[in-house]
Order: structure tokens, then C-alpha cells, then sequence
């Protein structure tokens, strides 16, 4: 890498750090899903023609919306019953003809899918969210309804309503999906939302927790927040917001990792380190405190060369391995990379404290290699690709999974490797610029994938790359045959 190139990079990354500071909510994408359910629950917000003709304009030609394998079923549930909704109520600016024909096609693909086997993917309340949305649909339709999937019931969408309308606490997870409450969450006795106006970081549960029957006062704090952040987005509203500490120690960790020279202001590190709490710390207000938001921060902190003592993991762990918080169902292949990484930086920083941690370090390094699949790669509840999850395991095994995980990592660059699409890049369903970035980081920052067979190192002048032998060459979106994966340049 030239010092020009360099110079370049590390400009790019403080104008990035710098953009965390003037937005300090995060940034993030819409959401199909809920922006689907503000359109339902919520049409006397500012800018509900802006979400209808989002729904409308993100339609796919086939009648969903999100992505293959699954995963499209919620947001396309979401975004029906959304545009039924706004059709029930005879939303006349919203073009009734548009309305019917975009929501029809939706009932046509969702009949489709719920009506034949139906493989759903491990997303944390999805044997709620589906009942809950099929079931306003079918309010809407006449006729055929739209059918329940044979593995789901009613039974603990009703257990949840019961409790959400008795007035007792209601468990801080349950929050980011109160909108599945239906009526039982309009201003529930037993929920308050936090000082900035949101409930579960979530507009979706902070539109229900207002009701959709009567327009909110606009000096309503909750009603405040959620038009602070459809001027935000225009419209449109991502998932979740705010998450401040999630999204810095993301952006910092990888940076930092990388090897790429950034200028961090105190105070973000100040308040990253405030974050953490004796329970750890949430992905945002409203929310209860996850580890894997925990480990990244505390990660990133001791990058940062202020290393803070990770005892709050001990909370989520269950037995070899930690859960993203307690009681949870399923397991995360990534939180615990990222568990490991916490683990293993500290005690990198404070080798004092390596009698404390270094049992669970090996412990989860060796449930990490348990797990990895027979190709070479690992996948997540947390990411529909296995570019992240295989990135996350591959560089905490190769860190601080010692000699045993070498294999493991060896294996994992090899799948990147064997996985390159033909113009280069990677991904799932389609490449991606994330998921190529994974890839090449799982590449570039092993030390597995320079070894047996994987890349090889060449230099010239100031250039240098990586490339595979020439025994596997293959087409690269180039004018030429190179051997993929292709010239990148070496981390700093």
C-alpha cells in the first residue's frame, strides 16, 4: 500500500468515526417489516404516503418483499397487511387501485408459501410475529384466509397478550416486538417509554404502545420521538433506534482490527465505557442487555488501549458457551466469537487476569470448532449470510483459539476461496459489497489463509497482494484470467 493510499484510508475512517459523533442514533437502513407496521398502526404520523409508496416501490416482481429462503415471509406479512389496512380505511391519497393490486399480490404469495412446506430461519420472535401478522390479515380478507404454518398456534400470542394487558412487568426482550400485542399494547399499564420517547428502541412497538385508534397528542413524548425519526429517514423507518453503543463498537472494533489508523475522540470511548453496566449493556435504550453488544464493546475498548474488565459476561453464560441474553432459545455462533474476542483482547492487555478467563476461552474456542459446518463455513441466527458468521468464528478462532483451531480457520479461508463469484465478489443470494468485505477479511486477516495451499503473498514495488495458486485460476470480471481471489492490498 502507497503512503498516498494509506493517507487516503485513514482519512476515509475518521470521516467515518466522526459521522458516529454528529449521528449519534446510528445509521441504518429502513426496514420493510417496520415500516409495514407504522402503516398499520400509525397513519396519523408525518409521512404516511412516504411509507406507502416505499412498500409499494420495494415490492418484488413476484409479489414479496426481503430476501429468498425464508426470510422474505415476514416483511412480506408486514407489508400486506400494512397496504389491507390502509385500504380498509380508505386512505384515498394512497391510490386505491395501487393499494389492491400491491396487496393482493402479497396474499398471493403468502397463500403460496404458509400453504406448503415452509422452512422459516431462526429469527428471535418469529413463532410470534407470524401468527400476529397472519391473523390481522385474515381481519382484512374475506373468503380464503390466509393459513397459520402447521408448526405454529395461537397459544403464546395469547399468553403474551394476557400478560401485556394485566398491567404486570413485561420481560425487557419482549419490548422490541410489542406491536404483536395488538390492542393489549395501546398505553399497557405495565410499560413505560424510556426519557427519549421510544419503546424497545423499536417504532413499530413505540406506534403500538401509542395506539392507532386516535391521533397522540403531538407533545406526547413517544409521538415526539416517532416523528424525530421519520424526519430522519423521510419517511421510512429503519428497525431499531437508538443504537449508539451497538453501532460504534462495531464500526471501531473492525477498524481497529484491521489495522487502520484512527483518530477516536475521548469522549466516544468515555461513553462506551460508561455503556457498560454490572449487567452489561443493551443495542439500545429499551432493550435489555446483550452480549454480544457487550463483547463488541468491550472489545473495541481494549483495541483502543482502554481495556475494562468483561465480568458482566459471566451473566450470559450457559455452560460451554454464552447466550445473546438469558432464557434465550437458540444459540449464536457469532456472539460467541465475539464473546471470545472480548475474552482473549483482555486478557492480551492484562495477562494477569488470564487465570480468570483463559478456561472459558478455551472452552468457547473449542464449542466454536464444534460447530463449524463440513464445508468449512458457519451460519448465524444473527445474519442471513454465512459471510459474517464464518468472518466473526474465523477471526476469533485464529486469534485466540490457539493451536488447535488452525485447521478450523485453514478451512474457513479455503471456503471463501471456493465460494468467489465469477466477477469477484461474494455472497449469499447475489454478491454484496458486505459480504465481500467479510470474505476478505476472513482472507486478509488470518494468518491460515497464507498457509497450505491457501493465498500467496506477492510483492512490487510498493504493491502487495494475494492471490491464489495458479492451479485455480478462474474467470474474475476482468479482461484477463487472474488468479482469484484478485489483487488486494495488504492491511497496513
Amino acid at each position: 500500500m502507497s503512503i498516498g493510499e494509506a493517507l487516503d484510508l485513514t482519512a476515509q475512517a475518521d470521516e467515518l468515526v466522526t459521522s458516529l459523533m454528529l449521528r449519534p442514533w446510528g445509521q441504518v437502513s429502513p426496514s420493510v417489516y417496520e415500516t409495514g407496521r407504522l402503516v398499520s398502526l400509525a397513519p396519523w404520523l408525518t409521512g404516511h404516503q412516504e411509507r406507502i409508496d416505499y412498500l409499494i416501490r420495494t415490492q418484488r416482481p413476484d409479489g414479496s418483499w426481503g430476501a429468498p429462503d425464508g426470510y422474505g415471509v415476514v416483511p412480506t406479512l408486514s407489508a400486506t397487511e400494512g397496504l389491507l389496512a390502509a385500504l380498509t380505511r380508505r386512505d384515498q391519497e394512497a391510490g386505491r387501485d395501487r393499494l389492491a393490486d400491491a396487496a393482493q399480490r402479497g396474499l398471493r404469495v403468502l397463500t403460496t408459501w404458509l400453504s406448503g412446506p415452509l422452512d422459516l430461519p431462526d429469527m428471535p420472535a418469529i413463532e410470534h410475529i407470524v401468527p400476529s401478522l397472519v391473523a390481522r390479515i385474515n381481519e382484512h380478507v374475506e373468503g380464503s384466509p390466509v393459513p397459520l404454518p402447521p408448526a405454529m398456534s395461537y397459544d403464546a400470542l395469547h399468553l403474551v397478550r394476557s400478560r401485556v394487558r394485566s398491567g404486570k412487568e413485561v420481560p425487557e426482550k419482549l419490548l422490541h416486538a410489542l406491536e404483536i400485542a395488538a390492542d393489549a399494547a395501546a398505553q399497557a399499564p405495565g410499560i413505560r417509554p424510556t426519557p427519549i420517547g421510544s419503546v424497545g428502541a423499536s417504532p413499530a412497538a413505540t406506534a403500538a404502545w401509542l395506539g392507532e385508534r386516535a391521533e397522540p397528542d403531538a407533545h406526547e413524548p413517544a409521538r415526539g420521538h416517532l416523528e424525530a425519526v421519520v424526519r430522519l429517514f423521510g419517511g421510512p423507518v429503519p428497525v431499531g433506534l437508538p443504537i449508539t453503543v451497538f453501532e460504534r463498537g462495531w464500526v471501531l472494533s473492525w477498524l481497529l482490527r484491521a489495522g487502520v489508523t484512527v483518530d477516536v475522540p475521548p469522549e466516544m470511548v468515555a461513553d462506551i465505557r460508561a455503556a457498560i453496566g454490572p449487567s452489561g449493556t443493551p443495542a439500545g435504550p429499551g432493550l435489555p442487555a446483550d452480549a454480544d453488544t457487550t463483547s463488541v464493546a468491550l472489545y473495541a475498548l481494549a483495541l483502543l488501549g482502554a481495556p475494562h474488565e468483561p465480568e458482566s459476561l459471566w451473566a450470559f453464560r450457559s455452560g460451554t458457551h454464552f447466550a445473546t441474553w438469558p432464557g434465550e432459545q437458540g444459540v449464536s455462533v457469532s456472539v460467541n466469537a465475539h464473546v471470545l474476542d472480548a475474552f482473549g483482547e483482555y486478557v492480551r492487555r492484562r495477562p494477569a487476569a488470564a487465570p480468570r478467563y483463559a478456561p472459558a476461552i478455551g472452552e468457547l474456542a473449542a464449542w466454536i470448532r464444534e460447530r463449524q459446518r463440513p464445508d468449512g463455513s458457519w451460519t448465524d441466527r444473527w445474519h442471513a449470510s454465512p459471510y459474517y458468521a464464518t468472518a466473526s468464528c474465523a477471526l476469533a478462532l485464529d486469534a485466540f483459539g490457539g493451536e488447535a483451531s488452525r485447521e478450523s480457520v485453514r478451512a474457513a479461508a479455503e471456503w471463501v476461496l471456493a465460494t468467489q463469484r465469477p466477477d469477484g465478489s461474494w455472497g449469499r443470494w447475489e454478491g454484496t459489497a458486505e459480504e465481500s468485505a467479510y470474505a476478505i477479511q476472513t482472507l486478509l486477516l488470518t494468518g491460515a489463509a497464507r498457509s497450505r495451499g491457501g493465498c500467496a503473498r506477492r510483492s512490487a514495488g510498493s504493491r502487495t497482494w494475494w492471490t491464489r495458486p495458479a492451479a485455480s485460476t478462474r474467470r474474475c470480471g476482468t479482461t484477463r484470467t487472474c488468479t482469484c481471489p484478485g489483487r488486494w492490498p495488504a492491511p497496513p
